[in-house]
């Protein structure tokens, strides 16, 4: 910490001189009708040779030379507002920017400036605009941020009934998923078919998948980070929507006028409540989700702010009272927003996480019940300091007390007995120091360092293994730290614009990743598990190294995109053949460890404006594991791994009052170890399997269809959404399950197993 604190204090000198004859215009950039704060929104002076955007809680700031200016303040879906200052002296601005009216004419796609894509120094960052995510259809009618995310390339599902996605080849857990910046575990509603996030709720979406900025760390892949609304804080406002399978309500108001506001966001299912129409013997089931979603700021002063958010949200479901199975998340957020200055601003942050589950099982005279999770505490501290319009420094430090629980298992009636898994206690810390450096009007680089640290503590046994997975030896910790790792993580991207259409970028990035996914599914499951790295378990170490071309063209109207990525992988993980994972307190005998690369190319090509916008991705891949113990030590393909992948997306403003979306989906199927023979033993039925991850499933592909009806009413705003998931009926492999076959006993089977065919749906959704 001293290091980084004497390295900033150097770089400050160094900018004292530059600043001397310059002044700086500072202030937040809000909606003119709710005073939410824009995010990453636009200013521009000297005719846009100086610009910066505003950060993430809609703060800016623009050191200029003394004398007269012209600031132009924009944001895309709203009217560019222009001022005249004379700077002689550093001035505060707040500005507010009315809604243009854009969407009579013509359809928008971004929320970014046209050729943004084509200045700016980020490579694999994909912004989602939570508006115009609820034009694209899907599976009944419930808009979901991360199956539009979905849609991007480099990104894949983990497949239907899957919570997991994966991100240019990584696994499913080296995904770092924000909701104002606490870490999400399980993001999954009815096991992956909906994510945890109410779109109604949600105000911005960013997803790095490479150039992670130095101030993000923990994760291997990619770095979600999303942000919810803050309120409207003018006056009381009010949205949601009632569709076949669930109702959302969202209640804005002002605590007190333009200081502070409070939103309270609601999403639930209603499934069970149809369930008894299906019969008596349904009536006592139980299947369903809900979301709530709490936020609460206030202004203290022109320099401080305070926020309080929250997310709570669960499944359940039941079988009478035989079956009963329960998950979810909590979240809390605690943040403090302060400018000690024009140039200097800082957020310091406390976050709450849990995600647990819990089974529970009744039969006969027997009961069992199963339970898992894990929690976080922590606590971040972060700078921003505008040193100059040239230079933009970020840092700050982190600290994360994670507590495991792999599980707990008790059983109860005529058959009494218990076992609870080993608690892991850790420690994540990191702190970091980057810089945004603009080099004249073409070269920027945003270079960084972020150290990081992790530490196992507390009481503790530790278990040591042979080869073949027996227990060598047992070492009781009674305290204390008994094992560290550290590591030190460059960043850098850098662009450089050819001209105003044109430009390449590339960038390096190292992550380390100390926590680790347990699952027996590839695509994740409510029922899988965290765990810390150990004596044995190393971090994770990914390597990324990115180049890309970017060319805007037709008046900014289009936007081309072709990225290529690499990635070397260390200290992976994977499961012995035969492994036995399940409420397995001896896991760490079951795991083999390599290492991994994965590579490949993406292109896009987006129309931004106009009555037809949308965009075409493409993905050309390869994903590869190798371990010593696997395939006789040759790399294999993972699960993830997909040749091809490919989307399609489009929008189009029929009428006033119609438009219509379409999106088409095709990926590579999955790679899959398939049984080759099988022998009896006393009756039983073994397997004998090919090479890990030898066959494919068939190739997957889905059409689906939408259109939203805007309704004519003087007293409040709402449209009729219609959508039809799977419209030409693709029968697509959920599963490949091998059985006995009927007509020819003795032979065995493959056979597909499908989830969905045609999910027409209608949602009515008001603002007032």
């Amino acid at each position: 910490m001293r290091t980084l604190l004497f390295i900033t204090w150097l770089i400050l000198l160094s900018f004292v001189a530059k600043t001397q004859d310059k002044v700086t215009i500072s202030g937040y950039l809000r909606d003119a009708k709710s005073g939410e704060e824009l995010l990453f929104a636009n200013i521009a002076a000297d005719e846009g040779k100086i610009g910066t955007v505003t950060n993430a809680y809609g703060f800016y700031s623009l050191t200029l030379p003394k004398g007269k200016h012209t600031i132009h303040y924009s944001y895309i879906g709203y009217e560019m507002s222009s001022i005249e200052v004379e700077l002689n002296s550093n001035l505060r601005k707040n500005v507010e920017l009315r809604s243009a009216d854009l969407v009579l004419d013509e359809v928008v796609v971004t929320d970014k400036k046209a050729d943004d894509r084509i200045s700016n120094t980020e490579i694999g960052v994909e912004k989602l605009n939570i508006k115009e995510a609820k034009l694209i259809p899907v599976l009944l009618g419930e808009q979901d941020v991360l199956k539009t995310a979905q849609l991007m390339p480099g990104i894949s599902s983990a497949g239907e009934g899957g919570s997991g996605f994966f991100v240019r080849g990584g696994n499913i857990d080296q995904n770092l998923i924000l909701l104002d910046e606490a870490p999400v575990y399980n993001a999954s509603h009815l096991f992956g078919f909906f994510s945890v996030f109410n779109s109604d709720a949600l105000k911005d979406m960013q997803l790095y998948k490479a150039g992670i900025p130095a101030r993000y760390g923990g994760r291997g892949s990619s770095v979600i980070d999303i942000r919810m609304k803050e309120g409207n804080i003018k006056k009381f406002s009010a949205s949601g929507g009632i569709g076949l399978i669930a109702s959302r309500l969202t209640l804005e108001t002002p605590i007190v006028k333009d200081k502070g506001s409070i939103i309270v966001s609601g999403r639930r299912t209603y499934a069970d409540i149809f369930l008894p129409l299906a019969g008596d013997k349904y009536a006592d089931n139980k299947l369903y989700f809900y979301d709530l979603n709490l936020k609460a700021n206030y202004r203290l002063g022109q320099n401080d702010r305070i926020f309080l958010s929250g997310y709570f949200g669960r499944d359940v479901l039941g079988v009478k009272n035989l079956f009963g199975f329960n998950w979810g998340n909590k979240t809390v957020t605690l943040r403090w927003n302060h400018l000690f200055s024009e140039k200097l601003f800082s957020n310091t942050t406390l976050i709450y996480s849990n995600y647990d589950y819990k089974i529970e099982i009744e039969a006969d005279t027997r009961s069992l019940e199963l339970s898992s999770g894990i929690e976080n505490y922590n606590f971040k501290q972060d700078f921003t300091w505008y040193a100059n319009a040239n230079n933009t420094i970020r840092f700050g430090l982190e600290a994360i007390h994670h507590t495991f629980n792999p599980g707990e298992l008790s059983a109860s009636g005529d058959m009494t007995a218990s076992l609870i898994m080993d608690k892991h206690n850790g420690i994540e810390s990191g702190t970091y120091l980057s810089n945004e450096q603009k080099f004249g009007d073409r070269f920027t680089i945003n270079y960084g360092l972020r150290f990081t640290m992790f530490n196992n503590f507390v009481a503790e046994r530790v278990f040591r293994f042979d080869d073949f997975g027996e227990i060598t030896d047992t070492v009781n910790h009674d305290g204390g730290v008994f094992n560290t790792y550290y590591g030190f993580e460059p960043r850098v991207n850098a662009s450089f614009v050819l001209n105003n259409n044109n430009s390449i970028k590339a960038s390096y990035c190292r992550t380390n990743q100390y926590l680790h996914l347990v699952t027996t599914s590839s695509s994740g499951s409510p029922t899988d598990f965290w765990m810390p790295s150990s004596e044995l378990i190393k971090p994770q170490i990914v390597d990324q190294y990115s180049i890309g071309y970017f060319q805007n063209f037709a008046d900014n109207g289009y936007e081309l995109s072709v990225e290529g990525y690499y990635k070397d992988l260390q200290n992976q993980i994977d499961y012995k053949n035969g492994a036995d994972v399940f409420f397995n307190e001896l896991i760490e005998s079951q795991l083999v460890f390599g290492k991994g690369r994965a590579y490949g190319v993406e292109v896009m090509l987006r129309k931004n404006f106009g009555k037809l916008a949308g965009w075409i991705g493409y993905t050309l891949s390869k994903s590869e594991r190798q371990f010593e113990n696997i395939n006789d030590g040759d790399w294999y393909s993972v699960r993830q791994d997909r040749t091809h992948d490919m989307s399609i997306v489009a929008t189009y403003k029929l009428t006033k009052k119609w438009t219509l979306s379409a999106s088409w989906v095709y990926n590579t199927g999955d790679a899959v170890t398939f049984p080759s023979g099988k022998y009896e033993i006393n009756g039983d039925i073994i397997n004998l399997y090919t090479e890990r991850n030898g066959y494919r499933i068939p190739d997957y592909h889905r059409l689906d269809l939408g259109a939203t009806l805007k309704l004519d009413s003087k007293h409040f705003d709402s449209d009729l959404t219609f959508s039809l998931y799977n419209a030409y009926g693709r029968k697509n492999a959920y599963s490949i399950d091998f059985r006995e076959s009927e007509d020819n006993p003795g032979t065995t089977e493959a056979v597909k197993i499908s989830l969905f065919t045609y999910v027409p749906s209608i949602t009515w959704n008001f603002n007032f």
